[in-house]
């Protein structure tokens, strides 16, 4: 197994495929989310990858007010954008290398303001009641705060 912090994730069993999947014990802490034992076993257990999915489940809800006419607007990019937050929270999971990871967390963070740049001009436009406006705004902040701190534990 190779040392947390070398560039390179331990590896821990097969998963169900078959594949060995990453296990990484990062300390974490606070809000950046470790499972009850300290381990984490999967992108699945990182509360930041929680929040993303819990965002854009948000955002796929509020959006389908949105007018017919956005669908392949603003409703489009909006939602392409929220799913790349989680989706990049895995997919540099998955490339098994601490300095690829990071950089795709990156990518997570980018996508999460484009997110917000969205959000805020679907308010602008009249599309989104104030309290909604507010709670997203809420979860984002939040998951941004995640996404900076998992981002500075995985550091060399």
């Amino acid at each position: 197994m190779t040392p947390v912090g070398s560039g390179q994730w331990p590896v821990a069993d097969d998963g169900p495929d078959g594949v060995a999947e990453p296990a990484v014990t990062y300390r974490l802490g606070g809000e950046h989310g470790l499972v009850a034992d300290g381990r984490i076993d999967s992108y699945r257990d990182l509360r930041v990858w929680q929040e993303a999915m819990d965002l854009a489940e948000v955002v796929y809800l509020a959006s389908r007010a949105f007018p017919a006419d956005e669908r392949f607007g603003l409703t489009a990019q909006l939602r392409r954008s929220v799913v790349s937050v989680a989706s990049n929270i895995a997919e540099g999971w998955g490339r098994g290398k601490t300095a690829e990871y990071r950089q795709f967390l990156r990518y997570a963070r980018a996508s999460l303001k484009e997110a917000e740049t969205q959000w805020l001009l679907a308010q602008r436009l009249g599309l989104l009641p104030e309290d909604t406006v507010a709670d997203f705004e809420a979860r984002s902040s939040r998951l941004g705060r995640g996404l900076l701190g998992l981002m500075r534990s995985l550091a060399p």
